[in-house]
């Protein structure tokens, strides 16, 4: 197990730089978001401003996208809301271990997205086409569920080794 454990910490770049490449992408969609919604609200009520009929479509696009990366991020930084409020209250062992229990558990279902999402990207998805957007396929409004799975997956797999390695008393380096 040591010897795994160096492996990860000399992964840890790459981490890194997957993160930042998530976060770069989250804030670009952010961008995107506010600037298509700036545009539909001002066409509603400045008449000279040509409003986009694809504009709705595709901002709660760019927000399924945004919030389940979002959420993927939030994993990296151990940020996800969660119960601690009996933590002090029991061993460190035991917090530890519930803690990989946890990170098992977001694991299964980071498959579960990645798997289910991509069989709905590529099945359902693919059938249909925006309404506004006709030449667009719906894949891409489908595509945020297994894309999220992969990024949660190895964000968690990341995790996982950072808690083994807190329950082998070392402390968290990765």
């Amino acid at each position: 197990m040591p010897g795994l454990l160096k492996k990860m910490n000399a992964a840890k770049p790459v981490y890194d730089f997957t993160y930042n490449l998530f976060m770069v992408i989250c804030k670009l969609l952010l961008i995107a978001d506010i600037l298509i919604t700036s545009w539909v609200v001002l066409a509603r009520y400045i008449t000279v401003i040509p409003a986009p009929t694809w504009g709705e479509e595709m901002i709660l696009t760019l927000m399924s996208y945004m919030a389940v990366l979002s959420a993927a991020l939030a994993i990296k930084r151990n940020a996800h809301i969660r119960m601690t409020a009996f933590d002090r209250f029991l061993p460190r062992k035991a917090v530890i271990i519930l803690d990989i229990l946890s990170d098992l558990a977001v694991l299964i279902l980071a498959l579960i997205m990645l798997v289910t999402g991509w069989n709905y990207a590529s099945g359902i998805g693919a059938k249909g086409t925006y309404i506004s957007m006709t030449w667009l396929s719906r894949f891409w409004l489908y595509f945020p569920i297994p894309l999220a799975g992969i990024a949660m997956v190895f964000f968690e797999v990341e995790r996982l080794f950072i808690d083994v390695e807190r329950l082998s008393g070392k402390e968290e380096t990765v």
